[in-house]
Parts: structure tokens; C-alpha cells; sequence
């Protein structure tokens, strides 16, 4: 059972820092749920892991590609997030072009865990990591998600089903949701 509000939990980041020298001008930096979520409408959708091939050809890519009209309905961030550490989001996001979604690392996988979502994902030698979902927050309450089926420990299969940005936006257009696009890149892994 996912909870009716947002975990609270501390997330450790990497913002860019030009009075660090050096080739990697970053410093970590700790943000709260009450910093992500406090007095803002937010999507936030999670996903198995940066570079693989779903999250790096559809998930990702088209909440990037519709931005503008999440932000037309009064958006204020649209989060990604992955059981992944800082260095691996950024270099993602990097790789994808994504400018617009913020890449959240939930490296120790806790607000993943305390959302219930925490899956073990050993039977692609994964460990343990979020199940793919999306929801709309509005000032740290969930107001709906969309979790996608077959929920459980080593799922043999990946469902990419209503977890996708055109599902999002359907909802909070108030229409009906037109199925998951087609991949908007070409994954190479």
C-alpha cells in the first residue's frame, strides 16, 4: 500500500559548483522531500535503472519531449527518479539531453523502500531497485499514481503500460490516455 503522502527522506545530489577547481566543478548537497515537493505540483515517475533500454528510449524521453505541456497544466518539476547513485543519473542524463526532467538518485533506494515500490531485480543481476510508476504530487500529497502491473520481487518481464508520460498527461487533461507512444530514441547499449 502506497502512503498518501510523500516519504520524508534526505536524497544526496550533485549540483555544479564553479568554485570547486578542477575538471568536476560539482559538491554534493542534501535535499529534502519538503525542498522537491513543499508548494509545488510535481510528476514524478521511477524506473528500473539509467541506461537501459525502456527507461533510455521512451520513459525518460518523452516526459523530456513533453515538457512544456505538463508545465501548460501547471507543472512545476517533473522529477525522474532511479535506484542509482548521483554519478550515474548525471551521466545519463548527460548521454540522453535530458535539460528539462530533473534526474533524482535515490541511491540507497529509501524513498523508493518507503514507498513500497523496492523490488529485488537479483534475475537480471540488478539487486534490489524501484518498480516502475509515475505520480502527480501537489505540495507533497499523492494525488494519483499509476503503477505498472505485475508488481513484485524477479517479475520476469518489464510492463511499460501506464507509467509513460502520455498516460500523465491524459489525467491531468482529464481525457482518456492514449496508450504508451512509440520510443522517441533508438536505445545502444
Amino acid at each position: 500500500m502506497t502512503p498518501e503522502q510523500v516519504p520524508s527522506v534526505v536524497f544526496k545530489t550533485r549540483v555544479r559548483d564553479e568554485s570547486v577547481s578542477g575538471p568536476n566543478p560539482y559538491r554534493w548537497e542534501d535535499k529534502t522531500t519538503e525542498q522537491i515537493f513543499g508548494g509545488k505540483k510535481v510528476v514524478l515517475f521511477s524506473l528500473p535503472g539509467a541506461f537501459t533500454p525502456t527507461c533510455s528510449s521512451n520513459h525518460l524521453p518523452r516526459y523530456e519531449q513533453l515538457f512544456e505541456e505538463f508545465q501548460a497544466l501547471g507543472v512545476d518539476d517533473i522529477i525522474c527518479l532511479s535506484v542509482n547513485d548521483a554519478f550515474v543519473m548525471f551521466q545519463w542524463g548527460k548521454q540522453i539531453g535530458a535539460d528539462k526532467v530533473k534526474l533524482l538518485p535515490d541511491g540507497n533506494g529509501e524513498f523508493t523502500r518507503k514507498m513500497g515500490m523496492l523490488v529485488e531485480k537479483s534475475n537480471l543481476g540488478f539487486g534490489m531497485r524501484s518498480w516502475r510508476y509515475s505520480m502527480f504530487v501537489n505540495d507533497g500529497k499523492i494525488e494519483k499514481m499509476f503503477i505498472e502491473p505485475e508488481f513484485g520481487d524477479n517479475c520476469p518481464v518489464d510492463p511499460f503500460e501506464c507509467s509513460d508520460a502520455d498516460t500523465m498527461l491524459a489525467y491531468l487533461k482529464g481525457s482518456e490516455a492514449p496508450g504508451v507512444s512509440e520510443p522517441v530514441k533508438a536505445f545502444v547499449g
